[in-house]
């Protein structure tokens, strides 16, 4: 055996036991989903366009992408009556490398009709207690020497709340500075999940581009993520069923994409004429890649696959 694979047999096998707890939580998960009725779905990886946001970046492949999210074909199966879907499956995203982003990356997505953020938010705790309890994590995780707390209820705080409680500027001037994304991840991100899992809720509205808008708030949209350990794990929103005003909404970030020269995507006309028949409903994608790196107490996403992009 020659040097080179010497080296990557011994970086594979370091791996072996986050790799084992990758597959073992999993398994967890997917069976807290089977026995709760959801049914276990697949969606085609390349489709003819993406979502249109305007800071999310497809990968080309041939004249069509592959999928930023799922998100739109599993909304299009809720349409046709599907009550509670899932599925674990991969998703891409131009330009996202780092200790905590890969291009290419796990994602579980679950979606309920009938339901709204709070439910989901609810549902979303008792499902992950009972895969970390099975995983072996009944009470507790220790991530980066510091013990996580996972009695229920998770706490929840508002943006408006997060930001007066962690950030120097108040939540009004980060917006109007454009400054949101870098007080949010230098100041707010860190202090959240410290001691117990916390879901941060009530979005500013025009940084929610799928979701629903609040109705006795109009300055807030009903989304959601979760952070453990000052990392986001997931984001889950109500989902906005207004055709009209999601046609408008990827208008505007179309418009906003071809002002920075970016790639300009096709208006996904199949999913805008799903939602005439889509009746209230939540939904949820979770970083599997994140969510092991917490268990496995890993500084590195690099640590929980299995072959990063750099060494194929």
């Amino acid at each position: 055996m020659n040097r080179i694979c010497q080296e990557d047999s011994f970086r594979l096998a370091r791996k072996s036991q986050a790799l084992r707890l990758r597959a073992e939580f999993t398994q967890c998960l997917r069976r807290q989903f089977l026995e709760q009725g959801f049914l276990e779905v697949e969606t085609p990886l390349r489709i003819p366009s993406p979502a249109p946001e305007e800071h999310i970046d497809a990968l080309p492949s041939g004249s069509w992408f592959l999928q930023t999210s799922p998100e739109l074909c599993m909304k299009r199966l809720l349409a046709a009556g599907y009550p509670r879907i899932f599925q674990f499956c991969k998703c891409f995203r131009a330009g996202e490398r780092g200790d905590r982003h890969l291009p290419e990356f796990s994602m579980l997505e679950w979606y309920v009709l009938h339901a709204d953020y709070q439910i989901l938010m609810s549902q979303c705790e008792a499902i992950l207690q009972c895969a970390f309890a099975e995983a072996g994590h009944p009470e507790k995780i220790v991530r980066q020497h510091r013990t996580i707390h996972l009695s229920l209820p998770w706490e929840r705080i508002t943006v408006a709340e997060a930001f007066g409680r962690y950030a120097p500027v108040r939540l009004h001037d980060a917006l109007a500075g454009g400054r949101f994304d870098e007080v949010l991840t230098e100041y707010v991100e860190p202090n959240l999940g410290s001691e117990r899992p916390v879901f941060l809720f009530d979005y500013p509205a025009p940084l929610a581009a799928l979701a629903k808008i609040k109705e006795d708030d109009p300055a807030v949209a009903e989304r959601f993520e979760l952070y453990i350990g000052g990392m986001e794990i997931a984001n889950g929103f109500s989902e906005l069923t207004d055709a009209t005003e999601q046609r408008r909404r990827f208008e505007e970030a179309l418009e906003a994409r071809a002002a920075k020269s970016q790639t300009r995507y096709a208006m996904p006309e199949t999913f805008l004429s799903s939602l005439k028949n889509l009746s209230p409903c939540a939904g949820i994608a979770l970083g599997l890649d994140r969510m092991i790196m917490i268990l496995a107490d890993k500084p590195n996403i690099d640590d929980v696959i299995a072959f990063p992009p750099e060494i194929l």
